[in-house]
């Protein structure tokens, strides 16, 4: 399935904004569609994050599907490490 996002990002005195279509697991959407977003939304400021450099701070505004703000619950997203340690 596919959700439009838009996010803005307010870094280093620029304002960035992407947006663009992401796809999600159906049956994931269905269940929390928010939060399907918001997963799918810190993925993608990551990714920007990295192709800019940008090493400081910033702020961020995150909307899909053209009307649903959810820039609070990506500020909940936190990535998973996988530990696979032996020890």
């Amino acid at each position: 399935m596919e959700i439009q996002i838009e996010v803005q990002l307010f870094a280093n005195s620029a304002k960035f904004l992407q947006s663009g279509s992401c796809s999600v697991i159906t049956t994931d959407f269905r269940k929390e569609p928010e939060w399907t977003a918001a997963i799918s939304a810190y993925e993608w400021i990551q990714k920007i994050k990295n192709l800019f450099a940008i090493q400081t701070t910033f702020k961020f505004c995150v909307v899909y599907n053209g009307e649903n703000d959810i820039t609070d619950l990506v500020r909940k997203v936190r990535p998973i490490i996988k530990d696979d340690l032996p020890f």
